[in-house]
């Protein structure tokens, strides 16, 4: 530590730790809250955005000013540049909270690919690990629905066995779209399995029916399940009926 640094209260990335406290104090006069966000945007190294990134952890009232943070922090963030993606990175596979502002922000940094390439990492790491909030790993599912990548499939799949609704729901919607074979007997188990919830059971369907796939194997569990507007085809596929 020089003699700057002893009059200034430590070095650049020990200040950023240090006004974490004040950033993620939900009570108390919120002028010093946010006298820590734009401390922290005068900052040009990685811990002062990984501080920043932390208010979008915590809600404080009134929602007003809540949003009005969030956005100003959002700002200071994208600001940072190029520098901030790793940190954003870090903060995305190790936070379970605040999963959108992150995948927000690299939506302004990288390109779509690269944002693809970082959610099936977070997914990856998520299938393998259990976490008590399934909010995360919703948000990650709904944001690579529709994306014709062939890296999202089979991170995909293991969350046919989560143990949130919600969160099967969301695989099964991400899955939909594909073609992707391996699916096909997962999707089909979750389907017929006697403790599934009726409305996984229709987003089943539905990806069934969006995948093409036949039911080979599994034809008299699945004829009692159909409902409007699923018919079972000649050919063995489950169909939507127009």
């Amino acid at each position: 530590m020089g003699l700057f640094d002893i009059f200034t209260g430590g070095s650049g990335p020990d200040k950023a730790l240090k006004l974490k406290s004040k950033v993620t104090q939900k009570y108390g006069d919120p002028a010093t809250r946010q006298k820590a966000i734009e401390q922290l945007g005068e900052m040009k190294f990685p811990e002062a955005v990984s501080v920043l990134l932390s208010r979008f952890t915590i809600t404080v009232d009134p929602l007003t000013t809540d949003a009005d943070e969030k956005e100003r922090t959002f700002d200071l963030v994208r600001s940072f540049g190029k520098d901030a993606v790793p940190p954003i990175t870090d903060f995305l596979g190790k936070n379970e909270a605040a999963t959108s502002w992150a995948l927000r922000l690299l939506g302004e940094l990288l390109t779509e690919d690269e944002v693809l390439g970082a959610c099936v990492d977070a997914l990856r790491h998520l299938s393998a690990h259990y976490t008590k909030n399934p909010e995360k790993k919703v948000v990650l599912l709904h944001h690579v629905t529709g994306k014709a990548d062939p890296r999202i499939p089979p991170v995909v799949l293991p969350f046919l066995e989560d143990m949130s609704d919600d969160v099967k729901i969301a695989a099964l919607k991400a899955l939909g779209s594909f073609k992707y074979e391996p699916a096909r007997e997962p999707m089909l188990k979750l389907l017929t399995a006697d403790e599934t919830a009726r409305r996984v059971q229709t987003s089943a369907l539905a990806a069934l029916a969006e995948g093409g796939f036949s039911v080979d194997g599994y034809q008299t569990k699945v004829q009692p399940l159909l409902v409007e507007p699923y018919a079972l085809g000649q050919d063995g596929r489950i169909q939507r009926r127009a």
